[in-house]
């Protein structure tokens, strides 16, 4: 594909995530995101076959987008409690903006798509992540010396908790810092 195929497909998926933020996942048709991109229909289906194929993509490009945002937050020196901090830092984020993000639509597409794994991977990366950090913070004695991996679910469970409670009833930033801190409170140390 060439640059120009290229940018053209990154405007679709631009202007189709604005789509799926608006609409959720279900009632987006491709008319709309014809119209949002102001391309024709067939111009449209020349990089992408159906809404779940663009969602998917708009879904990967968020994730790996998040993926660099926080390795640009962590620090080279970082201990597992600052890198802690900062992954629970940028979930707030994502937590405080939920109604601007895909997470209505994403979740839409989950229980559509009950077979799918696009959200159980992405969930169980975290827990992946999450259970590498705490086995380093234990071993470096700045966390308990807990289950890592019963632990990294739990963080995960609250986290995804907090997303859907945020979409469906709202959440205030006091309310998630309460709930990140007793995450912090269970896995860290406090120095004497």
């Amino acid at each position: 594909m060439g640059e120009r195929s290229l940018q053209k497909k990154q405007f679709i998926l631009e202007k189709a995530k604005e789509v799926f933020v608006e609409k959720g996942f279900r009632s987006v048709t491709m008319k709309d995101i014809v119209e949002a991109c102001e391309i024709s229909r067939g111009g449209l289906y020349l990089y992408f076959s159906s809404t779940e194929e663009i969602f998917l993509e708009v879904l990967a490009a968020e994730s790996e987008e998040a993926d660099d945002v926080f390795a640009e937050n962590v620090g080279e020196n970082a201990t597992a409690a600052d890198i802690l901090a900062v992954f629970l830092k940028e979930q707030k984020k994502e937590i405080l903006r939920s109604k601007k993000t895909l997470a209505a639509a994403a979740y839409e597409y989950a229980f559509a798509n009950p077979k799918d794994t696009v959200l159980k991977k992405r969930f169980n990366d975290g827990v992946v992540m999450l259970e590498k950090l705490i086995k380093m913070g234990a071993e470096s004695g700045e966390f308990y010396d807990v289950d890592a991996r019963i632990a990294a679910k739990n963080v995960m469970y609250v986290l995804e908790g907090l997303k859907i409670a945020s979409v469906t009833m709202g959440m205030s930033g006091e309310t998630i810092d309460n709930e990140l801190y007793m995450i912090m409170q269970g896995l860290i140390i406090e120095e004497e």
